[in-house]
């Protein structure tokens, strides 16, 4: 199937981006153990778990305007100490929906991304290990938490509308 990471799951890399994530991501978890997963300033960054959650009928995207970014991004968020990150994932997007639900719908990690964190009030600059799931939610009917500024059902086909990040459209281009 895939290499597996403790914590992470499996995962096939199907790029040279993928594999080169991939490898930095086993390389951080080998090194840092459980810590890779909680917000220890000390270690440079920490696993994050994301959703890329689908609508019922599998043709929208559900994205957060987050707050703190001010960017159309997937839900998801810190595992703050939690070894699991799909647990992690399925947790963020039932908060930041109010989505109860939600399915994972491959057991498996449908994609890796690593992205810096600009340095703020509380934290320094740090690195986001991301790992992203694939989910469906069983209705659209959402409630926006304090986390988002807007929540919206964003067509696969409309992606670009709402942001050209690679690794939103990359994840789109798996569905």
């Amino acid at each position: 199937m895939g290499d597996e990471i403790d914590g992470i799951g499996q995962f096939r890399a199907e790029t040279a981006r993928d594999r080169a994530d991939w490898d930095r991501i086993r390389a951080f978890c080998a090194r840092w153990g459980d810590r890779a997963f909680s917000r220890d300033p000390g270690i440079g960054g920490h696993v994050t778990g994301s959703a890329f959650v689908l609508s019922p009928e599998r043709d929208s995207v559900l994205l957060t305007h987050h707050r703190k970014l001010d960017r159309w991004l997937q839900l998801g968020g810190h595992c703050d100490g939690l070894c699991n990150a799909a647990a992690t994932a399925l947790r963020e997007a039932q908060e930041e929906s109010g989505i109860a639900a939600i399915m994972q719908l491959r057991p498996v990690v449908f994609d890796v991304d690593i992205h810096e964190i600009p340095a703020n009030a509380r934290e320094p600059a740090h690195l986001h290990y991301d790992i992203r799931f694939l989910f469906r939610a069983e209705t659209r009917a959402f409630t926006l938490s304090d986390e988002s500024l807007a929540l919206a059902w964003v067509p696969l086909d409309r992606l670009e509308t709402y942001s050209t990040e690679p690794s939103l459209l990359r994840m789109r281009d798996r569905v």
